[in-house]
């Protein structure tokens, strides 16, 4: 499931102990992470938007994209690797890109993606403010488990299925690479 997250820290004084405690959580979880400056400079937020040090941890659960809860001085939550490719952008939508992230858990399990759901709801209400998560499954939205475990089949089925047709379903002679994932998708779509 993808989640897509923004928001920023309540206060820059929280950031050490946010920090401190999903390093606890990874590390009991046997998580890898890694923390970026775990205090700001004086425990306040700059007023200016500056895109060369950053605040806050990466973590990453097994089978699973990194996460990153990650801010700027002025205390929004950022995702590093969009900084890279849009901080000189002039271009204003482009520049909002930095502001979310997008992590597929699908692959991690339900109860993972269930974990991870349950501790940004933690974290959201202890350190964040404005902060907004999507949940393909459904289950930061609802809390429905059976709807989340319904969701995690039907992604699970359409990737064995795609995976079926391209395993038994060579691409024709000629066949550019367009139709043949058209043709791919047309078989999948004609299994469910």
């Amino acid at each position: 499931m993808n989640k897509m997250n923004s928001g920023k820290l309540k206060q820059a004084d929280l950031l050490t102990d946010l920090t401190e405690e999903i390093v606890d959580v990874a590390e009991a979880h046997h998580w890898k992470f890694h923390v970026f400056n775990s205090a700001f400079p004086d425990n306040t937020f700059s007023k200016e938007t500056v895109y060369d040090k950053l605040y806050g941890i990466n973590f990453t659960p097994q089978n699973c994209e990194t996460i990153s809860i990650v801010f700027l001085s002025n205390g929004k939550m950022v995702c590093p690797a969009r900084i890279h490719f849009f901080a000189s952008s002039e271009n204003s939508e482009e520049q909002s890109y930095i502001y979310s992230n997008s992590v597929k858990t699908q692959y991690a399990g339900i109860q993972t993606h269930q974990v991870i759901i349950l501790f940004f709801r933690y974290l959201s209400n202890k350190y964040f403010d404005d902060f907004e998560l999507s949940d393909e499954s459904g289950y930061w939205e609802t809390n429905d488990e059976e709807k989340m475990k319904k969701q995690f089949q039907i992604y699970n089925r359409l990737t064995d299925d795609f995976a079926l047709a391209f395993e038994t379903l060579p691409a024709k002679e000629g066949e550019d690479i367009f139709t043949y994932l058209e043709r791919l998708m047309k078989n999948v779509n004609d299994l469910q």
